[in-house]
């Protein structure tokens, strides 16, 4: 078996060959707007892709070209989503933990380990380990990173257009300056999670419950 680095990961796949390692991940707990999109992969040990890391530290042009190959050669992929409905209703750990349980679940080979990035795991029919920092230490949950990320920021990107003036397609729903103004400025849209804070001042003040 090769061993090989890859940008800072440990591209060892010889646990993936003999556990059949499902490596999941999100995007999108702390946008204030938007589904959090999970992803799960279980890569191909035979057709090994160059390049995998952290979603976060690739160029917006590498996870596209990424996003293309991990889909044609992994093993088995799915990404999955909970709605902003979801997160209102459950809040938005749970309704992460929700959504990493359906891109597991849509995997069409189950894996006999999940292995989670972050501190915490989802409920799951098989084994699961969750890895702090995981996408840029696991390259199944690099992959993950890099399908959720590039899901989630395909859509929030469409948002722009049905929703302008928000600034959507560049801050991808981050509470950011330009955000917050916009939200304070037009009102909550029905793609924005009542339950966080700032959404929820901003509904107050629409209805006149407060000043702003």
């Amino acid at each position: 078996m090769n061993h090989v680095k890859q940008m800072g990961l440990d591209f060892n796949l010889v646990a993936e060959v003999e556990e059949l390692v499902a490596g999941v991940d999100e995007v999108g707990r702390g946008p204030l707007c938007g589904a959090v999109v999970t992803a799960a992969v279980i890569l191909d040990p035979n057709r090994p892709i160059i390049g995998l890391d952290d979603s976060k530290k690739l160029t917006e042009a590498r996870r596209e070209r990424l996003y293309d190959e991990i889909c044609e050669k992994a093993l088995s992929w799915c990404i999955a989503r909970a709605e902003v409905e979801e997160i209102d209703e459950l809040n938005i750990l749970h309704a992460t933990m929700l959504a990493m349980q359906r891109a597991v679940q849509g995997l069409h080979i189950t894996p006999r380990l999940a292995m989670i990035d972050g501190n915490r795991c989802p409920k799951l029919s098989m084994r699961a380990e969750a890895v702090i920092q995981g996408d840029g230490k696991v390259p199944a949950i690099a992959a993950a990173s890099i399908l959720a990320k590039v899901s989630r920021d395909r859509e929030m990107t469409a948002f722009e257009l049905i929703y302008p003036g928000y600034g959507i397609g560049s801050h991808k729903g981050y509470a950011t300056p330009v955000h917050l103004e916009a939200l304070a400025r037009l009102g909550p849209t029905p793609i924005h999670r009542r339950s966080f804070a700032p959404v929820r001042l901003a509904y107050e003040a629409r209805d006149g419950l407060i000043e702003i």
